[in-house]
């Protein structure tokens, strides 16, 4: 007897065996006279726990949606090759357990290399400005006596303690300080003119 649908001329065929595909609250559907029919019993009865399922491991609704129905795809498709009906509904919570997991891998891997962002530019007024400042105080600092000058750029250009100061500029620290004092007096009072 030649496979038939359920409902073609009112009969059911007697050739294909009747397995068990879904587990409801109200106990065991027993159904699934091809792919079709289980899965569509399957989809009815644990879509939604399975999408929960999904959404507590990938912490995202609609990803757990896709990985949910990527796995009742892949069912239809190898139902044919299952070895026990009874167990679809494990191996389909497997697939979504499975298919979480790339979800994660590869987010892992996309955040791993993802492209840094560029640090913000300033804008071409920021770097006018900057720049007539810089000039100004490279016009001010010309216009210091070279010991107080060397004492500026020494210290708050390159960074150095009064120490190293002293020691590069062979004088004592007292003087270091001294030079550095006046030498931002003079400073402020050039670039008040200026401004």
């Amino acid at each position: 007897m030649p496979f038939r649908k359920p409902g073609d001329e009112g009969t059911r065929p007697t050739d294909v065996t009747e397995t068990l595909v879904a587990r409801g609250t109200a106990g065991a559907v027993a159904v699934a006279w091809d792919a079709d029919q289980a899965v569509t019993a399957l989809y009815s009865a644990n879509y939604r726990s399975l999408v929960r399922l999904a959404a507590m491991l990938v912490r995202d609704a609609g990803t757990a949606e896709e990985v949910v129905q990527d796995a009742f795809v892949a069912m239809h498709g190898g139902w044919r090759r299952l070895r026990d009906p009874d167990k679809a509904l494990s191996y389909l919570r497997q697939s979504v357990v499975n298919r979480s997991r790339s979800v994660l891998r590869h987010r892992a891997v996309v955040e791993k290399y993802a492209p840094k962002g560029l640090p913000d530019a300033p804008s071409a007024e920021a770097g006018a400005i900057g720049e007539l400042e810089r000039s100004a105080v490279i016009d001010a600092l010309s216009r210091l006596p070279a010991r107080q000058r060397e004492a500026l750029v020494l210290r708050y250009y390159a960074d150095l303690s009064e120490a190293e100061i002293a020691n590069t500029m062979g004088i004592s620290r007292g003087a270091v300080k001294s030079h550095t004092a006046r030498g931002m007096t003079a400073l402020r009072n050039v670039l008040e003119q200026f401004s």
